[in-house]
C-alpha cells in the first residue's frame, strides 16, 4: 500500500534517523563535559550538581552579595548551567577553591548566555573574570569585563581593565567588540605574567584590540604589573544601580582554567 509521504517512514529511515538523534545527543554532551588533561588547572560544568540554589562545592564557592546563584536548565550547552541572577550595584562570583597558575600565567574559557547587557545608565559598567592576589601592589586585573558607552553602541562593549593598583581604575574598551544578548558566547582569555599582558577571544576569534599589557593600557601612564595571583573569580558584578535591565540573568557554563588554551571545544548545543 501507497502511503502518503509525510507519513511513511522505511525501516532504513528510522534506523538512520535514530542513529543521527543519537549521535547529535552524544556530540551535545561531548560539547558540555569537561576539559580534561595535565594542562587544566579548574573545570566546571554543573552537570553533576543538584538542581536549586548553590553556594559551594569542594572545589569552590561563591561570594556576593544581592544576587542568587542557582543550578538549572533554563539555558545550558550540557543539561545544567550556573544561573547568576543579580540586580545592579550587586556581585556573584564563583571562586576555585585553590588557585595558584604556574608561573603565575593562566588561560581560561567560559561559556555565557545572558539575557540582557546594561543599556543604563550611561557607562554601565560590569566585571565577569577577576583576578587577584595578596601579593602585589593590590591591582585587581580583570581580562573579562564591558561598559555601556552612549553614543557609540547600543549594545554595551567588551572591555578588559583593571582597578585598585597604580594605574587606577580602567576600560579598554572597543566599538568592535559588542555584547550580544540572549546567546551563548564563549569568552576565553590569557594572562601572561612576563609582562603583564591579558589576550582576549570571543567565539574563537581573537580581539587583539582588547589586548592591554605593561606599558600599553589605558590607566595612568605608570607600569600595569600582576600581583601574584591567588583568587580569581568568574560570574557577574555591575557597578551601578538603577541599571535596565533592572535585574540581570546570566548562565556560565563550562568554566575551565588552564596552563594553555583550551579554546571553545565545538558548537553552542541548546538555548
Amino acid at each position: 500500500m501507497r502511503c502518503p509521504r509525510v507519513l511513511c517512514f522505511s525501516p532504513r529511515s528510522v534506523a538512520g534517523a535514530v542513529a543521527a538523534a543519537l549521535l547529535l545527543h552524544i556530540t551535545l554532551h561531548a560539547d558540555a563535559a569537561c576539559a580534561t588533561g595535565g594542562s587544566i588547572l579548574f573545570c566546571e560544568d554543573f552537570e553533576a550538581l543538584p538542581p536549586g540554589i548553590t553556594t559551594s562545592t569542594a572545589t569552590w564557592t561563591i561570594q556576593g552579595a544581592s544576587s542568587m546563584a542557582t543550578v538549572d536548565s533554563v539555558h545550558a550547552r550540557g543539561t545544567q548551567a550556573l544561573h547568576i541572577a543579580a540586580t545592579g550595584a550587586s556581585k556573584a562570583f564563583i571562586y576555585p577553591t585553590a588557585f595558584a597558575p604556574p608561573m603565575n600565567s593562566v588561560f581560561g574559557r567560559m561559556w555565557i548566555f545572558m539575557d540582557a547587557f546594561p543599556t543604563a545608565p550611561d557607562f554601565a559598567h560590569f566585571t565577569l573574570v577577576e583576578a587577584s592576589g595578596a601579593v602585589g601592589d593590590g591591582t585587581l586585573v580583570r581580562p573579562i569585563g564591558g561598559q555601556f558607552i552612549p553614543g557609540v553602541s547600543t549594545h554595551a562593549l567588551w572591555g578588559t581593565g583593571s582597578d585598585g593598583g597604580p594605574t587606577g581604575d580602567w576600560l579598554n574598551w572597543r566599538a568592535t567588540t559588542p555584547t550580544a544578548d540572549a546567546t551563548w558566547t564563549c569568552l576565553e582569555f590569557q594572562l601572561d605574567n612576563p609582562t603583564s599582558t591579558i589576550n582576549v577571544w570571543i567565539d574563537g576569534v581573537a580581539k587583539p584590540e582588547l589586548t592591554v599589557s605593561k606599558n600599553f593600557h589605558n590607566g595612568t601612564q605608570v607600569p600595569f604589573v600582576f600581583p601574584t595571583f591567588d583568587k580569581i573569580g568568574m560570574g557577574f558584578q555591575e557597578y551601578q544601580g538603577g541599571t535596565t535591565p533592572a535585574t540581570f540573568n546570566l548562565w556560565v557554563d563550562d568554566i575551565t582554567l588552564a596552563t594553555t588554551r583550551v579554546g571553545c571545544n565545538g558548537a553552542v548545543s541548546q538555548a
